[in-house]
């Protein structure tokens, strides 16, 4: 295994980071102010104004699209050359928009590359990966526990040439952007089949009759907007058969290939400690600097050591991904998927300590930092699936 980066990937870690501390950085006390302006003013899920600007400039120097691995339609990096990149992008939360490299799109993304026909990629690709438009990923529902897909009772029935859909979703993640114009929806094709293959996955436009957005919901406070965690009613909705992903029962075998590369986009945890440095440095408490207090100094090293730890296991898992596939990667997609959030959680919130009450106010970013790292050990699936499947694995080495 080698972990060196690449020429070209050390040129984009420079311009990626240049674009950042000239674009994003200075603008982050902006991008809410931008919010709380529109909520004033009725128009709290607008589009933000900063953002589509920045879009326009990190696409005019040629940082767009940067993820997509195997795939032409992209930057052609892999996945172990765009994990750098997504490291620094991810030290802002909304910055990887700017790049049109922001979940869920980038997942749906994958997902029609590599199982959508060239219709659906005319439709609904290319103008993703245009920036045009924004989408959803509809699979949790309220009333089963979606930690387990095959409890889910979304029903996706054939009538002629369309299927027709029931469901109530919620944390669909991005309904809120009025520029969402399509749905991948999973549901429940033929519940008397195998386990793993009742499932499917299917094409919803969202202007679709019988869609309907019923509310944002919030975590810990903060409901996201525009871009919105939604609970979305599908009742009677009528799209026709050939928006069905791969075919019926297939819904299983998209989720995996999804899902692999996601915790490969997700970093906050490096810029907690930088703060963290920086405040213990300039603050004096009990008659000397907080830098100089042996138990900030014992978690700045354990930080540290667990970043570094995270960063080599995602590095690891990405280069897996590439030269063996997700199948073969499943037991460090699954672990980096339990290992980064759960560090991430553990420096932002020494960073926080540090910080005093500031901390947790929306002077600093770290108290927002914080719901999103603790968001991640549920986004992909609870620590606890990821567990069992990491056990199982080790398990059946021994056997």
């Amino acid at each position: 295994m080698d972990f060196s980066y690449s020429p070209r990937t050390q040129e984009l870690q420079q311009r990626v980071r240049r674009f950042m501390d000239d674009h994003v950085l200075p603008r982050e006390a902006d991008y809410f102010r931008e919010i709380e302006e529109n909520t004033r003013a009725g128009r709290r899920w607008t589009p933000l104004q900063l953002i589509e600007g920045l879009k326009k400039e990190a696409r005019a120097q040629g940082l767009w699209n940067l993820f997509l691995p195997e795939s032409e339609y992209g930057a052609g990096l892999s996945n172990q050359e765009y994990a750098p990149l997504a490291e620094i992008m991810g030290r802002v939360p909304w910055a990887s928009e700017c790049f049109n490299c922001s979940a869920p799109d980038t997942g749906n993304m994958e997902v029609l590359v590599r199982y959508g026909t060239p219709e659906q990629k005319k439709r609904w690709l290319e103008p993703l990966l245009a920036g045009e438009i924004r989408s959803a990923f509809a699979m949790t529902e309220p009333a089963v526990a979606s930690s387990d897909a095959t409890n889910i009772e979304a029903r996706i029935e054939r009538d002629g040439d369309h299927y027709v859909i029931n469901a109530r979703k919620w944390w669909t993640s991005g309904a809120g952007d009025p520029r969402c114009a399509i749905y991948i929806f999973m549901g429940k094709t033929d519940p008397a089949a195998p386990r793993h293959s009742q499932q499917s996955m299917i094409l919803v436009p969202a202007d679709t009759p019988g869609v309907k957005v019923l509310r944002p919901l919030t975590v810990f406070g903060y409901d996201d907007a525009p871009h919105g965690h939604m609970e979305v009613d599908f009742v009677n909705v009528r799209v026709p058969a050939s928006n069905i992903l791969l075919g019926e029962g297939r819904g299983f075998e998209i989720a995996q290939g999804r899902l692999g590369p996601g915790r490969i986009h997700h970093c906050l945890a490096e810029r907690a400690l930088e703060l963290m440095c920086r405040r213990a440095s300039a603050r004096v408490a009990f008659g000397k600097p907080v830098a100089a207090q042996t138990v900030t100094q014992e978690r700045i090293a354990e930080a540290r050591c667990m970043i570094d730890q995270a960063r080599l296991l995602t590095l690891k898992a990405a280069w897996m991904m590439d030269t063996a596939g997700n199948k073969s990667a499943k037991a460090e997609i699954a672990m980096i998927k339990v290992v980064a959030p759960q560090m991430a959680c553990k420096v932002i919130d020494w960073a926080m300590q540090v910080h005093g009450g500031a901390g947790m106010s929306e002077d600093t970013p770290l108290a927002y930092f914080y719901t999103l790292a603790r968001t991640l050990r549920f986004a992909d699936g609870p620590d606890e699936v990821h567990r069992n499947a990491i056990a199982k694995i080790e398990l059946g080495r021994h056997a």
